[in-house]
């Protein structure tokens, strides 16, 4: 295996781990929010969380490469800011990333919390324990099931990325170059050889993630 590809490997599980992270922190609130809510406007706020599902991640790429752009809101608050603009750098690849992989954690979470129900939340409010505490003490644990499902597959999902990345991040080695992009590469060039080592190399992960996801299940299925 050649330095590119295994930069791209390390660059990759660094974009994963970082984007599970903000999506689980980000993600959460918005879980529990469009667990709770009785507004008029879960149906809008649900629909755009789970836009990522069946919108083309080129359209999505392009309209985040507008927003992000030197001529888009976002670009002129980050030029004014000094900070350059987003595209075509690993700033710019998380927050694509966080939006195109936020359904695969946000709703995990939102059916755990469903699950878990009002009536644990009232006990805990008639002994007198506030909305934090019991969100605290009762929610989160009694959805631990739910946060491992989506910190799962938001870490995959990241792994597997291609068309967003290639959009926003473009395809520089050592900054934005993660896996699908490299595994592109090599088939461009004719290296199989290197394109079959990666490819299977993903392969085997995404089998071990519906493994660990299906005999997670499975498991609990027998235990009741």
């Amino acid at each position: 295996m050649d330095a590119a590809s295994l930069s791209a490997i390390w660059l990759t599980l660094k974009l994963a781990s970082l984007v599970t992270a903000l999506l689980l922190l980000v993600g959460t609130p918005i879980a529990w929010w469009l667990s709770r809510t009785r507004s008029r406007w879960k149906g809008p706020v649900g629909a755009i969380v789970a836009l990522p599902l069946v919108l083309p991640p080129t359209v999505l790429g392009f309209y985040l490469l507008l927003f992000m752009g030197p001529h888009g809101p976002v670009g002129k608050i980050t030029q004014a800011l000094g900070w350059g603009v987003l595209p075509f750098s690993f700033t710019g690849l998380v927050i694509a990333s966080v939006f195109y992989s936020l359904p695969f954690v946000v709703q995990p979470i939102q059916n755990a919390f469903e699950a878990v129900g009002a009536r644990p939340l009232e006990v805990a409010a008639s002994l007198r324990a506030s909305p934090w505490d019991a969100f605290f003490s009762i929610a989160l644990p009694l959805a631990r099931p739910g946060f491992v499902t989506a910190a799962i597959l938001g870490f995959a999902h990241t792994v597997g990325e291609f068309g967003v990345v290639l959009m926003i991040g473009g395809n520089i080695p050592g900054k934005t170059q993660v896996l699908s992009v490299q595994i592109y590469n090599h088939v461009e060039a004719m290296e199989y050889g290197q394109a079959h080592i990666l490819s299977a190399g993903m392969l085997l992960f995404s089998f071990l993630v519906l493994l660990a996801l299906y005999g997670r299940r499975q498991y609990k299925g027998w235990s009741r």
